[in-house]
C-alpha cells in the first residue's frame, strides 16, 4: 500500500510525541532508538525515514514548540510606540504566563534543561546558541531605543539590561520547572519582572533623550 504525504506526516509526529514523553521520563543520554519506536508503535526503520539518529530526533523535538527566545523574537518590540521598556516587559510577562499553562512546553523545556550536551548533543546546544544570539540582538535594539528616548536608567547599558533579564529569566523557568513548580510562576514572575523593570526605567520626570554633551557645564538660565 502506497504511503501519502499524509501518512508519513503522522507517522513523524507520533514519532516526535512518543520521543518527548520518553525523553522526559528518562532522559536524551538514556533512551534509545527502539524504545521511541515501541512507545510510538512503529518500526526503527520508520524513525530513520524520518530521522538520521538520535540527534536528529532530538532537533525536530525542540524546534516543534516555540521556545522563549524564538516567541519574543516574534512580538513587535521594534514598533513605534513611546514605551519600548513596557513592550518588552509585556511580551516576557505574556510568555511566562504561556508556560505555565502550556504542559507540553514545560516537558520540552525540562528535557533541554536536564540534557547532557556532550558529543552528539552539541548540535542542539549550538541551536540554542544561535536563536539566544538572535534572540539577545533584538532585545538590546529594543533597550537601545529605550536608552535614546531617555528611559533607561544611566547605570544600564542596552547589553547589560539585556543580560539580567535572560539569566532573570533562565533562573525562573529552571528554578520552577526543574524543582517541583513550587511556587506560583505567573505571580512571582509579574512581580519579578515589574522590580526589574522599575530599576530600568528611568523616572518619567527625568525622562529625555540623552544629550552628547551631557555631563559637561550647564548652561545657567
Amino acid at each position: 500500500m502506497r504511503r501519502t504525504k499524509a501518512d508519513a506526516e503522522a507517522t513523524r509526529k507520533k514519532i516526535l510525541n512518543a520521543a518527548e514523553h520518553i525523553f522526559y521520563e528518562k532522559g536524551v543520554s538514556n533512551t534509545t532508538l527502539e524504545e521511541v519506536a515501541s512507545e510510538a508503535g512503529v518500526t526503527r526503520g520508520a524513525i530513520y525515514w524520518h530521522f538520521a539518529n538520535k540527534t536528529d530526533l532530538f532537533l525536530a523535538l525542540y524546534e516543534a514548540v516555540p521556545l522563549p527566545h524564538e516567541d519574543m523574537i516574534a512580538r513587535d518590540i521594534e514598533t513605534e510606540a513611546f514605551d519600548t521598556l513596557a513592550i518588552v516587559e509585556g511580551a516576557t510577562g505574556d510568555w511566562l504566563e504561556t508556560l505555565a499553562r502550556d504542559e507540553q512546553r514545560q516537558r520540552i523545556l525540562s528535557i533541554m534543561l536536564r540534557c547532557d550536551y556532550d558529543h552528539a548533543m552539541s548540535a542542539v546546544l549550538a541551536k540554542q546558541r544561535e536563536i539566544d544570539e538572535r534572540h539577545n540582538a533584538m532585545l538590546e535594539l529594543a533597550f537601545s531605543r529605550a536608552w535614546e528616548r531617555g528611559q533607561l536608567q544611566d547605570r544600564w547599558t542596552p547589553a547589560s539590561a539585556v543580560r539580567a533579564l535572560h539569566w532573570m529569566m533562565m533562573g525562573l523557568c529552571t528554578d520552577w520547572l526543574l524543582f517541583g513548580r513550587s511556587f506560583d510562576l505567573v505571580a512571582e514572575g509579574h512581580e519579578t519582572l515589574q522590580r526589574l523593570f522599575s530599576g530600568f526605567r528611568r523616572e518619567a520626570a527625568a525622562a529625555r533623550p540623552p544629550s552628547s554633551t551631557e555631563g559637561s557645564e550647564q548652561e545657567v538660565p
